[in-house]
């Protein structure tokens, strides 16, 4: 059997491959390129192209392409080949430095927010070299950043690459004045673990909602759901097994670190977690993993769900975005020590990310709000759309200690002891874990638990990357002016707990009254759906914090803004018309024909015995009846709502309307549709119905 060492990361250009093909010339300048970002010289770009190159064709690329993650929120991609014709008739394969720096896509068709007119067509990506190539199928894939003609910024990478370069600027300021001169560069690093659903190819392939919604539509609860815990850390079916190794194969090859694999709480839904590297790879990564989670369910008769809430009854999905900051030299900076009152380093960057989420509260919210996530958001599996912050016992005892001037006794290890003696004893954590928290530090990083399951995590990190920048600049600007850096440093971190104490809360997030306590006596932010907070946005603080720290233009942040509105709705009106098509095409009709062999089974019963009041089917007929016309009856308003909604022209108006309007005439055609499943013969139905699709794998 192969060892996983043998070929991990063996369809990857990566560090190893660059010592052994490039010259040291050549490698040292690429390598100050990737740690120092300094600029890359055209002929070191013709050296790694060719070696790249040459190195893909041994592994059987026949081409390549600049995979790029434009603002759709998935990758895009325009495969070239490598060869080339020769003057004898014969081909050659070529690939130069100027096709690895630069490639031309057609921008007309991606989204731009009004940043470009439609017929303008071209844009380009440019090498990203901080991210390794890699290999797929026959193609060699080159990471870029993608821009149009007028170097207006059209990706998710851009502008994360802007706010890393933001972040480690203003903490090398800060590690600066506290006498650090060795580390030149601080990276955030991240971690996301991936939650996704499997259910057969079969029935998804009989489900329209399914196939063009990414979601179930309709569907009424299983007689059993996740009710006894039984699902989550239990057995893997062996189908799941099966496609859970092959997955992992997949994603060593491209060098992904495939860590942790599990069954999560629903019923076929389990989870992936990473071991956590730098930001703009692990982005990389999160996408590449996404969609190979694609191709390796097919390949196993398997469809993944990626959506939020693909089911309702069930918990839906998510992606843990587990994020720290370290120096280039390999220090932690969110790692407390083991007398955290006493590490004034690590409370100062502690406070700058308390007073960051405090102060960008709507910014965070924002950079996870999609159709799907709002449907997750709030329910009884992810936390809240109220921002806070759970430290934990120790931290939180310490924070007050240094707010109210007093000593911090320290906190004494307490030594776990089960009551078996063969069992061993261990220490306890400091802190407990908080689930219902949407921003829980967790020993030595925090977890921004909000991001959505089939969301790009570059959105998230952009925005908490940038907010810390901006809190440390701030901090750094006070500092540096002082005459007495201990005093100063003291004041500043009591001075931010006070000021910014209320984003703290290491309670139930669940529980109704947090949100009362948190909007009404805090004044912390509940923006409940993307309709209510995208357009906050273009809030004044936003747009100056965003353009100070140059993350964002102001008409960057405008093209956002209008972008993410624009998804929201339309992935609404595609939602309402896909149910408008089932509910008249297959649900009514599946209905009508079992009512009528009810009542001709009812007759034929009475023709043989007329005594017979036939009691069952004739409630049976009443209330289907009165379904059908309840549904026939809201199917209408739905479809006069969707023409409505298209009418009208300001995006902020029509994304109000969808919330407001399309999406509870959607839950009111929903709920007579699923009431007359509980109540027609199976085998009448269109479409698997949640039994079939939640325990269908074997």
């Amino acid at each position: 059997m192969q060892k996983v060492s043998d070929y991990f990361g063996c369809m990857v250009f990566d560090d190893r491959v660059m010592r052994a093909r490039l010259s040291g010339k050549v490698y040292e300048s690429l390598s100050k390129t990737i740690s120092r970002g300094t600029t890359l010289d055209i002929g070191v770009a013709n050296a790694v192209a060719e070696a790249m190159k040459d190195w893909a064709v041994e592994n059987g690329a026949t081409h390549f392409t600049h995979w790029f993650q434009p603002l759709t929120g998935i990758t895009a991609e325009k495969h070239d080949s490598f060869i080339t014709k020769s003057p004898d008739g014969s081909v050659i394969m070529e690939f130069s430095g100027k096709e690895l720096i630069k490639g031309e896509p057609d921008a007309s068709s991606f989204p731009s927010g009004g940043l470009r007119a439609t017929f303008e067509a071209r844009g380009y990506t440019a090498w990203d070299p901080t991210s390794y190539a890699f290999i797929k199928g026959k193609t060699l894939y080159i990471p870029t950043a993608f821009c149009s003609y007028g170097g207006q910024v059209l990706d998710k990478k851009t502008p994360l690459l802007r706010s890393m370069e933001a972040l480690s600027h203003e903490a090398v300021r800060i590690l600066h004045l506290f006498g650090n001169t060795s580390a030149n560069r601080v990276v955030s690093s991240v971690g996301p673990e991936q939650e996704y659903f499997l259910i057969t190819r079969e029935m998804y392939e009989k489900r329209p909602d399914l196939r063009f919604t990414g979601r179930t539509l309709f569907g009424a609860r299983p007689p059993k759901g996740q009710e006894l815990d039984d699902h989550y850390f239990g057995a893997i079916k062996p189908t799941v097994a099966a496609f859970m190794e092959d997955l992992n194969k997949e994603l060593w090859k491209v060098g992904i670190l495939a860590k942790t694999e599990h069954n999560e709480v629903a019923p076929a839904q389990h989870e992936l977690a990473p071991i956590y590297t730098t930001t703009n790879i692990a982005t990389d990564h999160n996408q590449l993993t996404m969609d190979i989670m694609k191709s390796v369910a097919s390949r196993h008769g398997l469809v993944c769900l990626l959506h939020e809430k693909p089911f309702a009854g069930v918990n839906g999905s998510g992606k843990h975005n587990n994020w720290s900051i370290s120096t280039d030299d390999g220090q932690n900076l969110l790692s407390p020590g083991e007398t955290p009152y006493e590490n004034a380093q690590f409370l100062l960057f502690l406070c700058a990310v308390i007073k960051a989420v405090d102060d960008y509260q709507d910014l965070l919210r924002i950079s996870v709000a999609t159709a799907g996530n709002d449907h997750r958001l709030g329910a009884n599996e992810a936390p809240p759309a109220v921002i806070s912050i759970f430290l934990g016992d120790e931290l939180s005892a310490i924070l007050e200690a240094l707010e109210e001037d007093r000593e911090y006794p320290g906190t004494k290890k307490t030594v776990m002891q089960l009551g078996v003696d063969v069992l061993p004893f261990f220490n306890r954590d400091t802190t407990d874990r908080n689930r219902t928290s949407p921003f829980a530090f967790t020993g030595n990083k925090f977890e921004f638990r909000m991001v959505g399951s089939s969301d790009s995590i570059a959105c998230a990190n952009i925005m908490l990357n940038s907010a810390v920048a901006d809190t440390l600049r701030i901090f750094a600007d006070t500092l540096e002016k002082a005459d007495d850096f201990e005093v100063s440093l003291h004041q500043l971190i009591v001075k931010t707990i006070k000021e910014h104490k209320r984003i703290i809360f290491n309670g139930n997030g669940y529980d109704d009254a947090w949100i009362q306590e948190a909007t009404k006596k805090r004044g912390l932010l509940n923006y409940r759906t993307t309709a209510d907070c995208i357009p906050h946005l273009m809030d004044e603080k936003n747009v100056k914090m965003l353009s100070r720290m140059k993350v964002y233009t102001l008409d960057e942040l405008k093209s956002r803004r209008d972008i993410n509105l624009e998804n929201y709705t339309k992935t609404i009106i595609i939602e309402a018309n896909t149910m408008v098509d089932m509910a008249r095409t297959q649900i009514a009709p599946a209905i009508e024909n079992y009512l009528s062999d009810v009542a001709k089974a009812a007759m034929n019963k009475k023709a043989i015995v007329p005594t017979l009041k036939c009691s069952y089917e004739t409630k049976l007929i009443e209330e289907l009846s009165y379904l059908i016309d309840e549904i026939t009856a809201n199917l209408e308003r739905l479809e006069n709502a969707i023409c409505k909604v298209k009418g009208v022209e300001d995006i902020i108006e029509q994304s109000k309307m969808v919330r407001d309007t399309l999406i509870p005439l959607m839950s009111e055609l929903r709920m007579p549709c699923d009431k007359a499943e509980m109540m027609t013969e199976r085998s009448y139905w269109p479409f698997p119905v949640y039994s079939d699709l939640l325990f269908g794998v074997k």
